[in-house]
């Protein structure tokens, strides 16, 4: 096994298990959160699958970007949400049952909305363009469905295990994804570096605060659905992101950098408004 090999099996299992995590700290009732109010189900998916693409397409044409900064922008805003969301929403004040809702409804209808999204950007800049519905499926499924359903099994089911087991878990998977993503940023930080000055910087900025901005005026009267949906909004799956890249793009590889990029800046540029949201509304219990 190569040393490639041992990054990628830790990248996995580091991301399964803090995703399973979540999963012993989700009830049922989560599940079914957004069922029950279907108005804030409408707003969430118009400003994810509707407005957040429509910015990316925006800046695209708009601003003359390296055509790896473009691929990155339009790939990462028609990919669904990321696995982590609802945890990093809670602790910035965000409603735990609705980020969780959100994240599976997402995951669900992005096996049909990626691809349609992706053919229909495709038509909208003239080229042919498209992803496997399957592929996406498989996807979502190992990243997303199946490690948050198996924690709620085991939390509903056997729960004296769920809370056995459930510290050392957020203990050991950060511990993990620390040591896959090291020899990763090691590799591509060249590569990284090279972008300052292509405007690549200010137009990811821009991308993710206007997601921000859009969610939050969005989210409704409520102050925890306004930070889950801004946060949810600039937030994207970059598995995905990737995915669509190397379907449609073989030869631009540098565009991973540019979406390793987009998830260090989403720390740093959501990180005020996430902070101003816990001052302002309190952060609710952890997921």
């Amino acid at each position: 096994m190569s040393i490639q090999d041992i990054v990628q099996l830790f990248l996995k299992i580091s991301l399964l298990l803090m995703v399973f995590s979540l999963g012993l700290g989700t009830r049922i009732e989560d599940l079914i959160y957004l069922a029950r109010r279907p108005r804030l189900l409408i707003r969430s998916l118009l400003v994810i699958n509707v407005i957040v693409p429509l910015v990316g397409a925006g800046l695209i044409s708009l601003f003359p970007l390296p055509m790896e900064v473009k691929i990155a922008v339009i790939t990462l805003s028609v990919s669904p949400l990321p696995p982590l969301m609802p945890r990093k929403a809670v602790r910035s004040g965000g409603d735990g049952s609705y980020g969780m809702g959100l994240l599976l409804v997402v995951a669900v209808l992005a096996v049909v909305l990626v691809p349609v999204s992706v053919t229909v950007l495709g038509k909208v800049f003239g080229r042919d363009a498209g992803i496997s519905w399957l592929k996406v499926a498989i996807i979502m499924a190992q990243a997303v469905l199946a490690p948050v359903l198996a924690g709620v099994a085991v939390a509903r089911f056997v729960p004296k295990i769920a809370a056995f087991i459930d510290r050392p878990i957020r203990i050991a998977a950060p511990f993990l994804l620390f040591l896959a993503l090291v020899p990763v940023m090691v590799k591509l930080g060249p590569t990284v570096l090279a972008l300052i000055g292509t405007g690549a910087f200010l137009a990811l900025s821009a991308f993710i605060l206007a997601g921000i901005g859009a969610g939050h005026l969005m989210g409704g009267p409520a102050p925890a659905d306004r930070a889950v949906l801004a946060l949810a909004a600039a937030s994207r799956h970059p598995g995905i992101a990737m995915a669509i890249a190397a379907a449609n793009f073989p030869n631009a590889k540098s565009a991973t950098a540019v979406i390793i990029l987009y998830l260090v800046l989403n720390t740093f540029v959501a990180f005020p408004y996430a902070w101003i949201c816990r001052r302002v509304y309190g952060a609710q219990a952890e997921v």
